[in-house]
């Protein structure tokens, strides 16, 4: 009897500690759900209960200087989805053969979206509204009121095709900036999403319409470039002219910048693409054998004319980097008289460190010379006895004043920087190859800020290629602002530069005029 009742009491005893081992797991899996899965729980819920459908804004317009000429648009198109829970199911084969048929999509894909059990299937997008039309016209013929959304969307246009393509840049499926303006202005251009949302119910259907929210997008801004688009269009004729007539294989660019404030007045690439189809072949040759190329071939040679090469590719400056020896010279007081006779004297070569290097007329000296007939003549004996006295400290204290040793800046991505050698490890050879021009590398766009720091009086002015952004909404205009860097020369040494480089035009020699490269 009394061990009956002691078994009786070691059972209650488990079976209650067991009861609140139970609660106390369930207590902790109640405090895990609410207080460390809670928002991540409440997230899902909202998901299943509502049905949201995104709607895209229009991406903001690029104009050219002038604001008339549209370079970049968005024009309206629209997305077509199913809600496959909204369908009826003796509609759903009906519904399928139709949208594949007038979308000319896959019969067997587009069933398995509308039989999909999921809240929103996405069937095409960026459809023109005619199309849609049609679609509209057929759901009321057949009593389809639900199930089948159209909603607005839109599709980037460049009016005028292949015009400044690798300044503009183009836009993905998504609207998402990919290159140019387009990339480095995506957060201004791109706009806001705006969405509709309605209530759903566990197997994703619609309940009512009592519960539909409607929040709106909001469009990007605008934007103004520096670019005019008569002087970009001249600069993109002739550069293609000159490019096919000299059988430049690599291509070429031309870069038009206003001194006075850094605007880019023209960036011309040769050879172009067309932004609205910028995945296809660019040239005849390549549209002849574009089928029969590997992906990763197309894709290197896509890669290859979507490059702004003004300011992704680095070149040797030749010659005309000797009005930046010049400048410098004259700057710090080792020529005050740009005119006078026999300041300097070529005897076809001169050596430097046991190394002879020649001047291109070495087979008929110059003899002597001033500063501005070594200019005119492209003289480098002169220009590395410059760069001699002045010393490897004070010549590099000038590129980095140029800009030179650094990006400019520009409002455009992939910008590369230059390629000197080091300061410490510049010898007096490297800096004699340096003073006329060779054995570095520099940008086209670094070169064109330099010399604009010249002919403007003596200030570092960073380029620009965006001049103003339009607010969509108030239509409220801000300036980007010019950027003075500082002064890097006088005013007295840019006008007798300025002087120089127009004699070198009006009077220079034209014989060694095919190898310099401007």
């Amino acid at each position: 009897m009394v061990t009956t009742k002691l078994a009786s009491k070691r059972k209650m005893r488990n079976t209650l500690f067991i009861c609140f081992i139970i609660i106390i797991c369930l207590l902790i899996r109640l405090g895990v759900i609410q207080f460390i899965q809670g928002g991540e729980l409440s997230t899902l819920a909202y998901q299943q209960q509502t049905l949201d459908r995104t709607i895209n804004p229009k991406r903001g317009t690029i104009y050219d200087s002038t604001g008339k000429n549209v370079l970049a648009v968005s024009s309206t198109v629209e997305t077509v989805t199913v809600n496959p829970g909204n369908i009826d199911k003796k509609d759903k084969e009906k519904v399928a053969k139709k949208l594949a048929d007038l979308f000319d999509l896959d019969y067997e894909k587009i069933l398995k979206k509308v039989n999909k059990r999921s809240s929103i299937e996405t069937i095409i997008k960026k459809i023109d509204k005619e199309k849609t039309d049609e679609l509209r016209v057929w759901m009321q013929q057949n009593n389809i009121t639900t199930g089948i959304n159209i909603d607005e969307d839109t599709k980037r246009y460049y009016p005028h095709s292949t015009v400044a393509s690798q300044i503009i840049g183009f836009c993905g499926s998504d609207n998402q900036g990919l290159d140019g303006i387009e990339a480095k202005y995506d957060k201004e251009l791109k706009g806001t999403q705006g969405a509709i949302q309605r209530h759903t119910d566990a197997k994703g259907g619609e309940i009512g319409e009592e519960g539909e929210k409607y929040v709106a997008a909001v469009d990007g801004n605008d934007l103004v470039l520096t670019i005019d688009m008569t002087i970009q269009s001249i600069v993109e004729k002739y550069l293609k002219e000159a490019c096919i007539d000299n059988v430049c294989t690599d291509g070429g660019n031309i870069v038009v910048m206003n001194p006075q404030n850094g605007d880019i007045l023209a960036m011309a690439t040769y050879p172009s693409y067309d932004l609205n189809n910028p995945y296809d072949a660019y040239t005849d040759d390549l549209k002849q054998q574009w089928e029969s190329l590997e992906q990763a071939e197309k894709t290197k040679n896509l890669q290859a004319v979507w490059r702004n090469k003004a300011i992704t590719d680095t070149y040797e400056p030749g010659s005309v980097f000797k009005v930046i020896t010049a400048s410098a010279s004259i700057e710090e007081g080792l020529v005050t008289d740009i005119d006078k006779e026999g300041e300097f004297s070529c005897t076809g070569a001169i050596e430097v460190a046991g190394v002879r290097i020649k001047c291109w007329r070495y087979y008929r000296p110059h003899g002597s010379e001033s500063l501005r007939q070594g200019l005119m003549n492209s003289c480098n004996p002169v220009f590395i006895g410059l760069g001699q006295k002045l010393g490897v400290h004070t010549y590099y204290s000038y590129l980095n004043k140029f800009r030179l040793l650094n990006k400019t800046g520009i409002d455009l991505p992939g910008e590369a920087n230059s390629i000197f050698l080091a300061e410490e490890k510049a010898g007096p050879v490297e800096l004699a190859t340096i003073s006329f021009g060779q054995r570095f590398e520099i940008t086209p766009i670094q070169l064109a800020t330099a010399v604009s720091a010249i002919a403007n009086g003596g200030n570092s002015i960073e380029p620009r290629i965006v001049k103003q952004i339009i607010n969509s909404e108030t239509k409220e205009a801000t300036d980007i602002p010019v950027k003075n860097n500082g002064t890097v020369i006088s005013k007295a040494t840019s006008e007798k530069v300025l002087s120089m480089m127009e004699s070198v035009v009006a009077e220079g020699t034209r014989e060694k005029c095919k190898s310099c490269r401007i």
